[in-house]
């Protein structure tokens, strides 16, 4: 996950909705409803839907001081679960671990450090927890065959209920690899959405692709197998010319609402859009 730096001014212009996302035969078909906008500096990096349906985002700025006086110096995509909202923090490039901040609907944050095993990579893209609440669920950077399993801090009663250490307590393996997930979170017990910032076409048709990951099972505890396949490219359009990014997703299930981030390229890159999907019906 890659940080930005930002340039001083905006403009964007008024785009047209795509036409409907075609999906692979036999799964939903995700359909484009809207768009909005959010400062990327403050939601730029993720965002979650609260039970009440309003959004938490997340971005550089979200950073806390005493956490950046920590050397937590980059945020990826939230997730909330019973009102407890996980985020995942990540160090310098000469880290040795990542960690998973934990605030609870009281506003009491507590810090969750995984030190890094051997050949782990210390990128932290984002957090997503099971519809149980008992497993978190992360990513690393680059190309992978793998998700990180955690207990999930605080919400799973074997981890430490004030903060500490938070062991790694399985993967997910996948069919085939992945590269630069910026964020996944769950539609059902055993399938995830996960937004990829992959732009070379290598490991899959589209540009930018939402991907679908279909586990084996729910989450138990044990290892699991997923089988990745994806759904359509994300849409990349702006007044700005030049690269895009992908960010956070989240599947709101209160009302079945799919969000994912785009942030556009050049100046313009001070807005990001967030694309809203639903499944079809018919």
């Amino acid at each position: 996950m890659k940080r930005h730096l930002l340039a001083p001014a905006c403009l964007l212009g008024a785009l047209a909705l795509s036409a409907g996302t075609a999906s692979a035969a036999g799964d939903p078909r995700w359909v484009e409803t809207g768009t909005a906008y959010t400062d990327t500096l403050g939601g730029g990096q993720g965002l979650a839907s609260r039970a009440d349906g309003g959004l938490l985002y997340r971005g550089l700025a979200s950073i806390p001081l005493d956490l950046r006086i920590k050397g937590w110096n980059h945020i990826g995509d939230p997730d909330i679960a019973r009102g407890y909202v996980v985020d995942a923090y990540q160090g310098p490039d000469t880290a040795t671990s990542k960690m998973f901040a934990v605030t609870t609907p009281a506003g009491k944050r507590h810090e969750y450090v995984h030190r890094l095993n051997p050949g782990e990579k210390l990128n932290n893209s984002f957090a997503t927890l099971s519809p149980d609440t008992q497993w978190l669920v992360s990513g690393e950077w680059g190309e992978m065959r793998r998700l990180q399993v955690f207990p999930a801090p605080l919400l799973d009663p074997s981890t430490p209920q004030a903060g500490g250490d938070l062991k790694e307590a399985w993967q997910i393996t996948l069919d085939k690899p992945v590269r630069d997930i910026q964020g996944c979170d769950f539609v059902t017990d055993a399938r995830l959405v996960c937004a990829s910032n992959d732009a070379t076409g290598t490991l899959f048709p589209e540009i930018r692709p939402l991907l679908q990951v279909d586990l084996d099972r729910k989450l138990d505890g044990g290892p699991v197998t997923g089988r990745v396949k994806s759904l359509f490219a994300l849409p990349q359009r702006s007044v700005c010319t030049g690269t895009f990014e992908t960010e956070g997703v989240d599947y709101d299930v209160t009302d079945g609402t799919l969000r994912v981030e785009m942030i556009p390229p050049g100046v313009c890159a001070v807005s990001t859009a967030v694309y809203s999907y639903r499944q079809a019906t018919g």
